[in-house]
């Protein structure tokens, strides 16, 4: 019977945590006392610590990123939230918000994890 209940128990949170919705590609994020949980995320741009960038966990190069946002402006006013790891030179992250504000996107973030008590 402790079996079974052990089971179950281990079967609902796999099941849980495979429900969770991640757009971006794991990082490191720097820690922030104003950050949130609760932005409300349509785009996920990463900036791994290897320099590589991922729109919506799939890689790109800089030049493609104002062609991708461009095409999700059509639709709807996306927001973007960068998601860069705390060893990204900060250059590598203007470039980034650089390109975004060239589509006219205004909603835009830089994600950060809240500060451990």
């Amino acid at each position: 019977m402790i079996d079974t209940m052990f089971f179950l128990l281990v079967f609902f949170m796999i099941a849980t945590l495979s429900m969770t919705l991640q757009k971006g590609m794991p990082v490191n994020l720097p820690t922030a006392g104003s950050a949130t949980d609760d932005v409300p995320e349509q785009v996920s741009l990463t900036l791994t610590k290897k320099g590589e960038l991922f729109f919506n966990k799939e890689p790109i190069v800089i030049q493609e990123l104002e062609s991708r946002l461009q095409s999700l402006l059509d639709t709807s006013e996306p927001s973007v939230v960068i998601n860069a790891d705390t060893a990204v030179p900060h250059g590598r992250v203007i470039e980034v918000m650089d390109a975004i504000r060239k589509t006219g996107i205004s909603n835009m973030a830089i994600a950060t994890k809240p500060l451990s008590p």
